[in-house]
């Protein structure tokens, strides 16, 4: 190993010894001269003859090594600027490696996700383990593609593996390979192998992360007229070839790759078996992960042991992945330092959380009109919500505005939802017509405050019709997807008109019902619509316990599941 090492060594620097040892050459033969100089002058006969036969050749010898020194400074300068800084490097891939053991990420520091971690210490064990492997004639997994959503921790994840097998670490972007010009991409691929193939015969293996990899591994086009697609098609290209020398010759090299988009959207070649043979999967944390990850955050900081309570923390953050709970915890403490808190309290967790959530608020002045329009639209949805989706919470109704919106209502899960049916997308669209019913209930025309709400409505019933067949007229099928592949056909859509109208008739049906009842049970609920609204005027906000105290003001009860 340490043979390989020296000539590997040599192999990268042998042009840097060169000129280092050329220099110290000259620099000991001019020392050499000067001190036959100085000898020549102390034993001269006559004062004269002996200075200019000594001096002479020097300055001749000294001209000829400054030269030299010249030269070889200018040459060296001219390669730094053309191939280290200059249009050689456009196409070299920067990114430096790190060694496994700085990464410093290890197994207890990547909290919940524990399939895919077991998934992943699987992989350790095989790159670590090629021996065993290869005794029984297997091949050694060349890449691995995460998927899930962001903040879930896969890059996270990919340092731990780093770690683990204390191998050297080179992180990219997908992004960071495409360029305008065509073959740039290309030629980073290449030096980004070549350098990785380096390392690995040096260390024994090396793992290259490639974060975003759906920048350099969308779907190749076969279309001609654009010079980008072009540029991402070669890339692309010149990534599956490297790929495939990885199993031409018997070198430790494993490809990570991570994105957030769905598997489909990736090239089927980068997919196939033998390119990445492993697939993990990082989702969002579970009910007992997320009481893991509040736990892990919460030891980093001072914070009220008799206030946080970890397991409530747990259920009221139904969704967030761990960047969100890091964000919650860091906001947290920042909200308590602005408090002049010495630690973190469970009020300046639940300020966090509703800060991250609805944003900060915005210091407008609204009318006495806005005020009511804004507080009947907001208790629309509260109402609706309450009185028909057990599986939400309405956590919190403000009219005071928030980022782009003029009011809020704050309704997240009570628990994970992985598939929805028919009753429950219905719901969620009756959720969003509330506002819109409420406003022409109280003042017979709506306002531009339904844009968003219309958008969602819209976009549920548009998928239940013609992506998953929910519509009335009975038509089944992903008619989304078939209509979508005119542009890739360059051809005429292959729905018919007639079935279009019928498609977009049903989504109008579903909008039309839901928006029927909606109005029927907010008509009915009247008194309920004017007591929150009034409520709302007075105070602006309202929390989870006064909105619960309304409710039961009027004997409301929450549907059960």
């Amino acid at each position: 190993m340490n043979k390989k090492k020296i000539k590997l060594f040599w192999k990268l620097h042998w042009g840097k010894i060169v000129l280092i040892t050329g220099l110290g050459s000259l620099a000991i033969s001019l020392i050499i001269f000067i001190t036959k100089g100085i000898r020549a002058w102390n034993e001269a006969d006559s004062y004269l003859r002996q200075t200019q036969l000594a001096m002479i050749p020097l300055q001749l010898y000294l001209q000829i090594i400054m030269a030299l020194i010249f030269g070889m400074v200018y040459t060296y300068m001219w390669y730094w600027l053309m191939f280290k800084k200059g249009a050689q490097s456009f196409s070299q891939a920067q990114k430096k490696s790190i060694s496994g053991g700085s990464i410093g990420i290890t197994w207890n520091d990547v909290i919940g996700m524990d399939e895919a971690k077991q998934e992943a210490l699987e992989v350790v064990k095989l790159i670590t383990d090629r021996a065993e492997l290869q005794r029984i004639g297997g091949k050694i997994l060349k890449g691995i593609l995460m998927l899930g959503p962001p903040g879930c921790g896969k890059t996270y994840l990919a340092k731990a593996i780093a770690t683990e097998a204390k191998m050297p670490f080179i992180s990219m972007s997908g992004s960071e390979f495409v360029e305008m010009f065509v073959g740039v991409g290309a030629g980073r691929i290449r030096s980004l192998f070549k350098k990785a193939a380096q390392l690995a015969e040096m260390e024994g293996g090396c793992i290259i992360f490639i974060d975003e990899i759906d920048a350099v591994g969308a779907q190749r086009s076969s279309s001609p007229m654009s010079g980008g697609q072009t540029e991402t098609n070669t890339t692309l290209n010149q990534l599956l070839v490297e790929m495939d020398g990885l199993k031409e010759k018997d070198i430790n090299i494993v490809i990570i790759g991570a994105t957030n988009m769905f598997e489909g959207f990736l090239d089927a070649a980068l997919l196939r078996p033998g390119r990445f043979d492993r697939k993990i999967y990082v989702d969002k944390p579970s009910l007992e992960d997320r009481q893991k990850l509040f736990a892990y955050y919460l030891s980093k900081v001072k914070y009220e042991e008799s206030s946080v309570k970890l397991d409530r923390l747990a259920r009221i953050t139904v969704g967030n992945s761990p960047a969100d709970i890091a964000n919650i915890i860091r906001e947290a403490a920042l909200i308590a330092v602005r408090n002049s808190r010495q630690s973190i309290a469970m009020k300046d967790i639940d300020d966090a959380r509703e800060r991250i959530a609805l944003g900060i608020k915005r210091r407008i002045k609204l009318s006495d009109a806005e005020k009511w329009q804004i507080a009947y639209h907001e208790s629309g949805h509260a109402i609706v919500t309450y009185l028909l989706a057990p599986t939400k919470d309405v956590f919190k109704i403000t009219i005071t505005p928030r980022g782009h919106t003029g009011g809020v209502t704050w309704v997240p899960e009570k628990e994970e939802i992985f598939i929805e049916n028919k009753q429950q997308l219905l719901t969620d669209i009756k959720i969003s017509l509330g506002s819109y019913a409420a406003e022409k209930i109280k003042f017979g025309i709506n306002t531009n405050g339904v844009y968003g709400d219309f958008s969602s409505a819209f976009r549920i019933a548009h998928q239940m019709v013609w992506m998953v067949g929910m519509g009335k007229s009975g038509l089944i099928g992903n008619f989304l997807a078939l209509d979508q592949n005119r542009w890739a056909k360059d051809s005429a859509s292959s729905l018919s008109e007639q079935m279009k109208s019928q498609l977009d008739n049903d989504v109008q049906d579903i909008l039309h019902t839901c928006l029927k009842e909606v109005d029927q049970l907010l008509r009915k609920e009247e008194p309920l619509l004017n007591r929150l609204a009034k409520e709302l005027v007075a105070k602006e906000e309202l929390n989870y316990d006064e909105i619960e105290a309304i409710f039961k003001e009027f004997g409301k009860t929450r549907p059960t599941l």
